[in-house]
């Protein structure tokens, strides 16, 4: 870049043609595997990724419900991104939203009897595109490197006390 404005700022550390490469790659990667999957889900269940992930989180948890707070942290998105879709997932009768009994102020999200058979229903083939998109294509050595790369990012991305959306 040449003709940046003047700063006090050192110059950036600009990314090697490798990295740049890299970073497209993952970019380019990131975006077809998320659309795939919203395509899979949505053709298959009538959700898109997020609400699935959000069913997931609410079926692993002790007697399928959470705080909502809890939840978007969990999902990692802002609680009013949580709140619309907990209201598609209720209109669908997937979630109901409860008082939680121990804060007056706090709702909890429940996973209902349907939300868990369209959840258990939609599960094999979500799997099968997960596994398809991306296991299949990787040696097992190599999915565990990925899996190690992406702790790391995510471990170094949300630091003790960052200001995250959805810790907020």
């Amino acid at each position: 870049m040449t003709n940046r404005p003047a700063t006090d700022q050192p110059d950036p550390r600009w990314l090697s043609e490798q990295e740049q490469a890299t970073w497209r790659a993952f970019r380019h990667a990131m975006t077809l595997l998320e659309d795939h999957l919203d395509r899979q889900l949505q053709r298959d269940a009538g959700m898109p990724h997020l609400y699935y992930g959000l069913l997931v989180e609410l079926s692993e948890a002790p007697r399928r419900r959470m705080r909502m707070t809890e939840l978007a942290q969990s999902a990692k998105i802002t609680r009013s991104r949580l709140s619309h879709a907990i209201a598609r997932l209720e209109k669908n009768g997937w979630v109901r939203r409860e008082h939680c009994p121990s804060d007056k102020r706090g709702q909890l999200a429940v996973l209902t009897e349907e939300g868990f058979r369209m959840l258990s229903e939609s599960a094999p083939g979500h799997v099968a595109a997960v596994r398809a998109a991306v296991f299949d294509r990787l040696t097992p050595e190599e999915a565990e490197q990925f899996g190690d790369i992406c702790g790391k990012l995510a471990t170094a991305l949300q630091p003790a006390g960052a200001d995250l959306p959805w810790l907020r």
